[in-house]
């Protein structure tokens, strides 16, 4: 069975345009990459726990924020990996300066033995839809493109 892993897309009406929350990945892979890097606060599904509570809490865990409201389905994706990303849209608003992720560990540099801790999310930022296309993770945007289309107007699944 494939991997699979769930998220949120936070979005913000500002100004009389759309805003989207996204979190850029921390860790040294990621440290010198911008377009195309970005990614919805997401992470795998325990085992037991359903997509959406892992949304949920995967949201928490990268933002230090715990979502509330409507949680809008959108149609999951499958990663070039065969990684399966089940994703929900919800409106709410967050000062993105107050990011506060959960670290992860790795060896680092690699084959050094040495291992370091690095924060899921090195930082968090506001994107109108068209800077979120092209700050978003190309296995991500098809969860942008449906926002967009739909207005994140459509029923849980």
């Amino acid at each position: 069975m494939a991997k699979q892993s769930a998220g949120l897309l936070m979005y913000r009406l500002t100004g009389g345009r759309v805003e989207v929350l996204l979190a850029h990945p921390g860790g040294p892979y990621w440290a010198k990459k911008d377009e195309g890097a970005w990614t919805i606060p997401k992470g795998e599904i325990e085992e037991g726990e359903g997509p959406i509570d892992a949304a949920k809490r995967e949201f928490e865990e990268e933002t230090g924020l715990r979502p509330v409201g409507l949680f809008r389905f959108l149609h999951p994706v499958r990663l070039k990996s065969g990684k399966i990303v089940h994703a929900w849209a919800f409106e709410g608003t967050w000062d993105a300066g107050r990011l506060k992720s959960v670290p992860f560990t790795m060896e680092w540099p690699p084959r050094s033995g040495r291992k370091q801790e690095f924060p899921e999310a090195d930082r968090a930022a506001w994107f109108t839809l068209d800077e979120a296309k092209k700050k978003i993770q190309a296995g991500q945007l098809p969860f942008i493109e449906e926002f967009e289309r739909t207005g994140g107007q459509k029923a849980d699944d």
